[in-house]
């Protein structure tokens, strides 16, 4: 008996250390059946000092490690503008990296997984292989398809979600919602538009990123909808497109009033589309820096607009707070995190911010409250996504990176954010859309076949690259040597003289110029012309034979000068890698549909100059852009015109697609042979 009263005790022992351990186990922010507040709560009541300044902290991966991630509880690494695992590196490669140092997050005391961020403005930009997207200044002249597809930003955000989620990133430093009012800004090409109307209705895009909210969803509260989906970020909190002359970071002189309704609106539509961060703009606003402003980051966008997920500074942010940056850092960090910022950008002096924010608060600068407020932003967002309940990427989507759909995708949004601005040296004799069958053609300038050139700045790298080497895509004078007839022979010169190009009898020429790459600052433009020699390029090539310019860039750029020798001119923005979009409509496969998204100056002296200012004389007014029907419609309502009866319309109409196909003089007996043999068709039909 005594044998089994200890064998009983042991065993009731043993229950009560399993209860116990059970208990100690069980956590509630750890319970996905638990409410989110509840969980950021009880979360938030376990953490020290030292944990939630932890997780204010973002670092550049080439600082992370393991051991920081797991010692210092950080709370979010980037990479950079160009920061990658190695040249070139495969979907695998980024899991692999990110996966290694979310170990390291969930091997610190209570497990709190990093978010991993990066750029991906037009596209996964940064990563080798991925589908590159215009540039939101092309995506901004879509508005106006003729069969208006609404959902085009938003499927462009869903088709980059699916790619930056290959590579195992759950966090996306976009969309920029700029309203660029002075194209001499060097990020104007991140702006949608001049007009804030469409940067508002650009914001869907967001929608694409994150998923669609269920209607029934709070407004202002973070959503990220599933692992196919992204938490995104609306950037550049606010006014950075309205600087004094364009200059990047710098003062944006304007009201109140003017602010609301021009700079502010789309932030006010993200907010309510679930927009999970909002980034902090290096600019100031009448003089105060936007990184230590109190009124705007928590009085407006917290207070006024309700926005409940988190707010991070920009790259170095807070340092820039202060002239010359860096000067008074612990000032830095004291203006930034009163003012509201929740997760600063650090992203190399680690030790140094965590020491003065530390500081700040054991010494009652900063309150307890302030950073509870910031670090619940951070896990609700943390939370919301999910990311709690899958940490760690795997190798599921890794095809989805640079995928024909992608890249079809892309090719769709090229198209359609073109604008034709000039079609002939007059209405009666339009060039577009060109013949794919002609002897000979020439395809000139510096951007023809340059993929870094026709992606422009962050792709790659930060400021972008020159060449074909360094991602996978199509440039134009590619494109156009697959579209064209098999029996033409193109012939391409970057830089052609006036007698190479008087002496070869070209039916016609492509010269596509415009500017070299670019990213902030180093964009900073007061002269907006294009690349030398492209000036000359244009005079060379368009007084000897008929040709079309287009003009590859992120802005409106000098061209009055030439538009009277051109017969032809196209804006084409920064197309991307698709360079196929471009002679889609060049030859008719579909129309020119696209509008200006920008007003056109004449001279750089006009600026700054939108539409609705009393200066306004531009040289092609905002909304402009001429149609084109595409060859299949045209031979579709021409075919319908002789099926109703009228057989000497359809007629004309074949003779007229023939002419655009069959240019020379000596097809024109075939032609004229060809009209008689289907006149006579038509003549048996109807008699």
């Amino acid at each position: 008996m005594k044998t089994v009263r200890i064998l009983m005790r042991a065993v009731l022992l043993g229950m009560v250390s399993l209860l116990s351990f059970a208990n100690a186990e069980y956590a509630k922010y750890k319970d996905p059946k638990q409410r989110v507040a509840v969980r950021v709560k009880d979360l938030l009541g376990r953490m020290s000092l030292e944990e939630k300044i932890g997780q204010m902290v973002q670092i550049d991966r080439t600082i992370a490690t393991v051991q920081f991630l797991k010692d210092y509880s950080i709370g979010s690494v980037l990479s950079g503008g160009g920061s990658t695992p190695l040249p070139q590196a495969r979907a695998a490669d980024w899991v692999n990296m990110i996966n290694d140092f979310q170990r390291g997050s969930l091997a610190s005391r209570l497990g709190i997984p990093m978010i991993y961020g990066i750029d991906a403005v037009h596209g996964h930009n940064n990563v080798y292989n991925a589908t590159i997207f215009p540039h939101n200044v092309g995506l901004g002249a879509t508005r106006h398809f003729k069969y208006r597809d609404p959902e085009l930003v938003k499927r462009i955000g869903a088709a980059t979600a699916l790619e930056v989620r290959a590579t195992g990133i759950p966090y996306v430093f976009a969309p920029c919602i700029a309203v660029c009012r002075d194209p001499r800004w060097g990020r104007c090409y991140e702006s949608y538009s001049e007009d804030h109307k469409i940067v508002q209705e650009m914001t869907d895009v967001i929608l694409g990123l994150q998923g669609d909210p269920p209607s029934n969803f709070r407004k202002g509260v973070p959503f990220v909808g599933g692992k196919d989906k992204v938490a995104a970020c609306a950037k550049h909190f606010v006014g950075d497109g309205g600087t004094t002359n364009g200059i990047n970071e710098n003062n944006t002189v304007i009201d109140m009033h003017g602010l609301l309704s021009i700079h502010m609106p789309a932030y006010s539509d993200s907010i309510i589309k679930g927009v999970s961060t909002i980034m902090v703009s290096y600019s100031s606003w009448n003089g105060e820096k936007m990184h230590a402003n109190r009124e705007l980051v928590t009085g407006f966008l917290k207070g006024t607009l309700k926005f409940k997920g988190f707010v991070i500074s920009d790259w170095q942010g807070i340092d820039r707070i202060t002239s010359p940056p860096h000067s008074n850092y612990t000032y830095s960090v004291q203006s930034g995190i009163q003012a509201g910022i929740d997760m600063v950008m650090i992203p190399f002096n680690l030790t140094e911010f965590i020491d003065d924010l530390t500081d700040l608060v054991k010494n009652n600068v900063i309150t307890m409250d302030r950073i509870d407020d910031a670090v619940g932003r951070i896990l609700l967002v943390k939370f919301s996504m999910g990311l709690f309940e899958n940490p760690l990427a795997d190798l599921s989507l890794v095809n989805e990176l640079g995928s024909q759909a992608h890249r079809d995708l892309a090719r769709e949004a090229v198209r359609k954010s073109l604008v034709l601005l000039k079609n002939g040296k007059n209405e009666s004799h339009p060039l577009i859309p060109l013949p794919k069958k002609a002897p000979k053609i020439l395809v000139a300038g510096s951007h023809a076949d340059n993929l870094g050139y026709q992606c422009g700045g962050w792709t790659i790298n930060w400021q972008g690259f020159s060449g074909n080497n360094y991602t996978r895509g199509t440039t134009i004078l590619g494109a156009i040597r697959s579209a064209v007839d098999s029996s033409t022979e193109v012939v391409y010169r970057d830089n052609p003289d006036s007698d190479f190009v008087k002496s070869n009898n070209f039916d016609y020429a492509i010269v596509a110029v415009g500017e070299a790459p670019y990213a902030e600052t180093a964009g900073d433009s007061m002269t907006l012309t294009m690349l030398d020699p492209d000036p000359s390029v244009i005079t060379n090539v368009c007084e000897a034979v008929k040709c079309v310019v287009i003009i590859i860039s992120g802005r409106p750029i000098v061209i009055e000068p030439y538009i009277s020798s051109v017969d032809a001119l196209v804006a084409a923005w920064l197309p991307g890698t698709e360079g196929q979009g471009v002679t889609d409509v060049l030859f008719g496969d579909y129309g020119f549909s696209g509008k200006l998204p920008r007003s056109w100056f004449k001279t750089v002296d006009q600026l700054p100059m939108n539409v609705g200012d009393p200066h306004y004389d531009p040289l092609f007014p905002f909304d402009f852009g001429l149609k084109t029907e595409s060859v299949p419609s045209i031979v579709a309502r021409s075919t319908s015109a002789g099926v109703d009866g009228k057989p000497f319309v359809f007629l004309v109409m074949i003779s007229l697609i023939f002419a655009l196909y069959f240019t020379e003089l000596k097809r024109f007996l075939s032609i004229c042979i060809l009209v008689e043999q289907v006149k006579l068709i038509f003549t048996r039909r109807w008699h």
